[in-house]
């Protein structure tokens, strides 16, 4: 594999470990192991990959993920004969640990797949957004549907989020009290502002967004397509508040 480290666990103060973007090669992948107090998650975003959890092997079509709970094992293999673009998101019970316990096996020779999956899947598919006029106060309407929710996590990992926002529409100036954020960019071009700062942002680009950061963007020509991963302070704890765009840079600490 070929990796960078995209987000590191500096960037928030939830207990993220990391977030590596990577290149998994033909023939390539993670081999299967345990994490006993650390929740994964891998993510492919083009071609095909044999995702396993617990054993169990299903091939699935990009983009798409599957989430693995402490305590059960996983592994990723790529048969093919090009590299898949690959993200591994690592969320942590305990800030700063991470385990891994090895079993050995590569699973790049498994006898018997299920066509269908045994266990739990996220797939980023365009089609499945629902549009959202005003999103969050916004301008012009989004595309948006919340990919995985917070029963599927066992950690303060609590949501992944999918959005699309279109050429000149815009995800409205918000900020969380009790969550902190990574908008990932998938597909195309746009703007982020965060805590009063504004850059542009395009596919590959990670932007991590702090407690009580007031943030905001905006979809380019082609539009700004994104995956939105969620980490609370403790179990169970979602909030949004929805901003005036006059609202300060950063809130009182």
């Amino acid at each position: 594999m070929a990796c960078e480290l995209l987000v590191a666990p500096s960037a928030l103060d939830v207990p993220l470990n990391f977030i590596h973007r990577c290149q998994i090669m033909p023939g390539g992948g993670v081999g299967h192991h345990f994490h006993n107090t650390n929740e994964e998650m891998f993510v492919i975003f083009n071609g095909a990959a044999e995702f396993t959890i617990d054993g169990r092997t299903s091939t699935l079509q990009g983009p798409a993920g599957a989430p693995c709970r402490m305590g059960h094992s996983h592994a990723i293999y790529n048969p093919s004969d090009r590299p898949i673009e690959f993200m591994n998101i690592n969320v942590a019970s305990i800030k700063g640990h991470y385990d891994a316990f090895n079993l050995g096996d590569p699973r790049t020779s498994v006898p018997s797949k299920d066509p269908i999956p045994v266990f739990m899947t996220m797939h980023l598919d365009k089609s499945l957004l629902r549009p959202a006029p005003n999103y969050r106060g916004g301008r012009n309407t989004v595309e948006y549907r919340r990919a995985l929710d917070p029963d599927v996590f066992l950690t303060d990992w609590s949501y992944v989020d999918h959005l699309f926002i279109p050429a000149g529409a815009r995800e409205g100036l918000h900020r969380h009290q009790y969550v902190e954020e990574v908008y990932y960019v998938l597909n195309g071009s746009g703007r982020a502002t965060v805590a009063g700062e504004s850059a542009p942002i395009a596919s590959g680009d990670a932007v991590p967004i702090r407690f009580r950061e007031p943030h905001s963007f905006e979809g380019g020509p082609q539009g700004l397509e994104l995956m939105i991963i969620g980490i609370s302070s403790q179990k169970g704890v979602v909030d949004t508040e929805v901003l005036e765009p006059s609202a300060p840079a950063a809130a009182p600490q």
